[in-house]
C-alpha cells in the first residue's frame, strides 16, 4: 500500500459530477431552475466572472462511462449550451497505474453518442503536469507544503479519526531548503515508489479529515499513456483537480456529494496562490435500484469475469446500454425527469426502462418472432401454398407503412400459447379451442403430436377458416385469443438473450454483515435461446436498430455478436414492467 492511498480520489459514484438535461442534439428538458442553474443566473445577473459561464466534464480514464457519468455530461454541457458558454472536455490522468488509451477512446465515443461536443477543448491534466509541479513548489516555498516520510500506514496513524485530532508528521517541520531539494530529488527518481510524498501543510487537527496536511505528491514509476517515463512523481486529484479548473479558466465546477467534504480543500489550494478561482458546487449523485454505479466495483465485475465486458448489456455503462438499444434521447430524457437534488436519493430502475419503452413505442417496427418455437400444422391449408398477408408496420405511426409476412401451412408459434390441459381464463390455443392469428386466420386445434419417448407436443394440428382472412369483410367473427407466429419455411433462425436486472436487491450495497455484493448477483440476469425464428423482413436489419417482438418486448440486433448468418438479438425491455411483481412474489414465499 502506497502512502498516498488514504487521500486518494473518492469512491461511489466514479465520477465527479452528475445531474443534467440538454445539450448540443437534445432538447430542453428542465421546465423549471434547478438549485445549480438558480446560482449560475444569479452570478450571470451579478457579473461574476465577467458573466462568462465555463464549464468541464473531468473524467478519469480508468474504465468506461456509466450512466451515473451522464447525469454529469447533461449537466455540465447543458448549463454551458443554455448560456452560450463553453465546456471541456478533460482527462484527469494523473494515475498512470490504472489508465488506458483504451478508456479515453470509449469515453469520446461515449459523449458524442449521447450528443454533445466539446469542440477543440480536448485537455488532459497531464497538460498541466510541469505546471502544477511548479505551483507545488511555490507552496513549499512559502512554508505552505513539506516533503514527509511516513509510509501510508504511518500517514493514517497520525491523522487521527472523527474524534481525535490528528498528530503532526515528524517532518512537518522540515525546512523549506531540505523539503525543495527532496521534491526535486523525488522528480528526479532518486526515491522508491511510497517512500516519500509532499504534504500541505494546513492543520493537523481539522475538523475535516480532508485538511490534515493532505498528500500533494506521490512516486509513482509507472509508464504514462502520454507522457510516458518523463515522470515518475504524480499530483493527487484533489490539487489536480482544482488548479486544472483555475488553468482552463472554469467559472462552475460541478461534482457529485462524494467531493463535498473536499471543497474546503478545492479552495485552499486556490486561495494559496495567485490563480484564477472558480466555484465548486455539488449536487445529488445518480442511485438506480438493482444497480451499481461504482465503477471500482463495474471494474471488478468485469475482471472477475462476472459480465463479458464494459459493453455487456446487463451493464449501466453507456456502451452496454447502447448495445441493450437504448437511445441517447430516451437517457437524456431520463435525466431531465429525474431532476438536480441536493440530497442523494434511490431513482427507479422502472423509469429508466419506462423512458426507453414510451420512445420505442412511437417508433419501433412491429415484427413477428417466436422465441419457443411449437409447429403448428394447418392440415386443410394447400401445402404447396405460400400466401403473402399484408401487416401494419406500426399502429402508432401510419407513415410506417405495411410490410408483406409469408403465410404457409405449416407455422411455428410459442410453446406456452397452447395447453392440452388449459387452466380458467387461458384464452389461448387448445383442443377444440380457436384463436386467430395475427393478420392472418381463425385456426381451430383439432389434434397433437407427441414423442412416443417422452410425450412431450411436438406438432400441434388445426384446420382454418379461409373466409376469416384479417381486413376482409366477412372477418368479423370473434374469438377471445389472438397470437403471433412465423412461417416454419421462411422463417430466419435467431438467437435472443433476455436480459434482466442484474441484482436481486434494491440496493445490492446494503450488505449483511459479512457479505458482499456479489451475494446479490442475479442468477438469472441472462437467459439465451437458440432456437428462436424471426420474420423473413429481419434478415435486412442492421446491426444495432431497434424493433418490437410483437407481444414479446423490444429487442435490439446486437452490433457485436449478429452476423448476416447468425441474427443475435438483444431484449431492451419487455412490453410491460414486471419485475416488480416478480419479486414481491418471491419475497412472499
Amino acid at each position: 500500500m502506497t502512502a498516498e492511498e488514504p487521500h486518494s480520489k473518492p469512491s461511489g459514484n466514479g465520477a465527479k459530477k452528475q445531474d443534467g438535461t440538454v445539450g448540443s442534439s437534445g432538447s430542453d428538458a428542465s421546465a423549471s431552475l434547478d438549485f445549480i442553474r438558480s446560482i449560475v443566473e444569479a452570478d450571470i445577473k451579478d457579473g461574476k466572472n465577467e458573466g462568462r459561464v465555463h464549464t468541464r466534464f473531468p473524467p478519469e480514464p480508468n474504465g468506461y462511462l456509466h450512466i451515473g457519468h451522464a447525469k454529469a455530461i447533461c449537466l455540465d454541457f447543458g448549463i454551458a449550451a443554455e448560456h452560450s458558454g463553453l465546456c471541456n472536455l478533460r482527462f484527469d490522468d494523473t494515475n498512470p497505474t490504472k489508465e488506458d488509451v483504451e478508456y479515453v477512446d470509449a469515453i469520446q465515443e461515449d459523449i458524442r453518442w449521447l450528443g454533445f461536443d466539446w469542440g477543440n477543448r480536448l485537455h488532459y491534466a497531464s497538460d498541466y503536469f510541469g505546471q502544477l509541479y511548479e505551483y507545488a513548489v511555490q507552496l513549499i516555498k512559502d512554508g505552505k507544503a513539506y516533503v514527509c516520510d511516513l509510509s501510508g500506514d504511518e500517514i493514517r496513524e497520525y491523522r487521527g479519526t472523527l474524534t481525535e485530532p490528528g498528530r503532526n508528521s515528524p517532518y512537518h517541520d522540515r525546512s523549506i531548503e531540505e523539503s525543495l531539494d527532496l521534491f526535486e530529488r523525488m522528480r528526479a527518481g532518486e526515491f522508491e515508489d511510497g517512500s516519500r510524498v509532499l504534504r500541505a501543510k494546513i492543520d493537523m487537527a481539522a475538523g475535516n479529515l480532508n485538511m490534515r496536511d493532505p498528500v500533494i505528491y506521490r512516486i509513482i514509476r509507472a509508464t504514462h499513456h502520454r507522457t510516458g517515463d518523463k515522470w515518475c512523481i504524480y499530483p493527487m486529484y484533489d490539487f489536480t483537480h482544482c488548479l486544472s479548473d483555475s488553468i482552463e479558466g472554469i467559472t462552475h465546477s460541478l461534482c457529485d456529494l462524494d467531493f463535498e467534504d473536499h471543497r474546503p480543500l478545492y479552495d485552499w489550494f486556490l486561495d494559496q496562490l495567485p490563480v484564477h478561482h472558480p466555484q465548486q458546487i455539488e449536487f445529488a449523485r445518480l442511485n438506480i435500484s438493482y444497480t451499481i454505479l461504482s465503477k471500482r466495483i463495474l471494474v471488478r465485475l468485469v475482471n472477475d469475469g462476472r459480465v463479458n465486458g464494459w459493453d455487456d448489456p446487463r451493464m449501466p455503462t453507456l456502451s452496454g446500454l447502447r448495445r441493450r438499444g437504448y437511445t441517447p434521447d430516451s437517457i437524456r430524457n431520463f435525466i431531465g425527469r429525474i431532476g438536480v437534488a441536493k440530497r442523494d436519493s434511490m431513482v427507479a430502475a422502472a423509469d429508466l426502462e419506462y423512458g426507453i419503452r414510451e420512445e420505442l413505442n412511437r417508433r419501433a417496427p412491429r415484427v413477428m418472432a417466436v422465441l419457443r418455437p411449437l409447429k403448428l400444422i394447418i392440415d386443410n391449408y394447400p401445402e404447396d401454398r405460400v400466401e403473402q398477408l399484408e401487416a401494419v408496420n406500426n399502429p402508432e405511426d401510419a407513415a410506417m407503412g405495411t410490410r408483406q409476412l409469408p403465410f404457409s401451412r405449416e407455422l411455428y408459434i410459442e410453446r406456452e400459447d397452447f395447453r392440452e390441459d388449459p387452466p380458467r381464463k387461458f384464452f389461448r390455443l387448445a383442443p377444440g379451442r380457436e384463436v386467430r392469428l395475427k393478420h392472418a386466420y381463425i385456426i381451430k386445434c383439432e389434434r397433437v403430436d407427441k414423442d412416443e419417448r417422452t410425450g412431450e407436443i411436438i406438432a400441434v394440428h388445426c384446420t382454418y377458416d379461409p373466409e376469416t382472412k384479417s381486413g376482409a369483410a366477412q372477418a368479423a367473427r370473434k374469438v377471445k385469443g389472438t397470437l403471433h407466429w412465423v412461417s416454419a419455411e421462411q422463417s430466419i433462425p435467431a438467437t435472443v438473450r433476455l436480459y434482466s436486472h442484474l441484482f436481486t436487491k434494491e440496493n445490492p450495497l446494503e450488505t449483511d454483515e459479512g457479505g458482499d455484493f456479489t451475494d446479490y448477483l442475479n442468477p438469472d440476469s441472462l437467459e439465451t435461446l437458440t432456437s428462436c425464428r424471426v420474420e423473413p423482413s429481419l434478415a435486412d436489419a442492421v446491426p444495432g436498430t431497434s424493433c418490437q417482438f410483437m407481444r414479446q418486448g423490444y429487442f435490439c440486433l446486437d452490433p457485436v455478436d449478429s452476423t448476416d448468418d447468425a441474427l443475435v438479438f438483444n431484449r431492451t425491455v419487455p412490453l410491460r414492467d414486471t419485475w416488480a411483481k416478480m419479486q414481491k412474489a418471491a419475497k412472499a414465499k
